[in-house]
């Protein structure tokens, strides 16, 4: 949900009063021709938002709070449950922990360890980030809430990604912390969202071998489900080709 052109500018003139288009666009890093047909379509991506407040020192999530749509992001942020850290810890993380643990010198403190944990968001991040909050019921929660049709939502986990009224929707749904979904789609980091340093990390290592490997497990079966449909739609887009030609 783009925010209205005329708050934005209300707020922008308050965070930089002083700051030109040009002068805002080259400190953020957003296009000026983006940030000017934004404007001109007075329709503003949080994105956009979220850019500038970084550029300006102002912690984006409180920045989006800003703003109607999103004015509960405002509030104390919820913790992150224990099943949201581990949603956000990439498969090949968890391979990596895994053979880690098994090495001959695991737990003497002679080992190299496993390297540190890549950032949010990965391949998987936002599907497996509501897989982690759904009840059986959530996806159907939302959809009446936002009027989004649940072939949508489902569209759009499937793509990895959620736009962030859908994300803040989903969290408030789920009753977890509303800046939680954003994190998943890549559009603020786990710092900015309130998350305790090094989280995800305690976490992973609060798991026993056995949740750590069946956890693997099951996110290599779904990407090798994934990786055969991709195969068999690139097979039959060139069969058709060689028909065609």
């Amino acid at each position: 949900m783009p925010l209205p052109a005329k708050a934005f500018q209300r707020w922008l003139h308050g965070v930089a009063p002083d700051a030109s288009v040009a002068d805002v666009a080259r400190a953020s890093g957003v296009k000026r021709t983006t940030l000017a047909q934004q404007l001109v379509r007075g329709k503003v991506a949080e994105a956009t938002v979220v850019g500038i407040s970084r550029a300006f020192n102002i912690n984006p999530v409180a920045a989006l709070g800003s703003f109607e749509p999103y004015r509960d992001l405002g509030k104390p942020p919820i913790p992150p449950t224990l099943q949201e850290l581990v949603s956000q810890i990439a498969t090949a993380d968890l391979l990596h922990a895994i053979i880690s643990r098994t090495e001959p010198d695991a737990g003497t403190g002679k080992g190299t360890g496993p390297p540190g944990l890549s950032a949010p968001p990965h391949a998987t991040s936002v599907k497996n980030w509501v897989d982690a909050i759904d009840d059986g019921e959530l996806r159907h929660r939302v959809s009446t809430a936002t009027g989004v049709a649940p072939q949508n939502y489902s569209a759009q986990l499937t793509a990895n990604r959620l736009a962030p009224e859908l994300a803040v929707a989903t969290s408030r749904a789920a009753g977890v912390g509303l800046a939680s979904g954003l994190v998943a789609a890549g559009l603020v980091t786990e710092a900015e969202a309130g998350w305790p340093p090094g989280a995800r990390q305690a976490a992973l290592d609060s798991m026993t071998d056995g949740e750590l490997t069946v956890l693997a497990g099951e996110r290599l079966q779904a990407l090798g489900k994934t990786l055969r449909r991709q195969e068999h739609d690139q097979r039959q887009t060139e069969t058709i080709w060689e028909n065609l030609g």
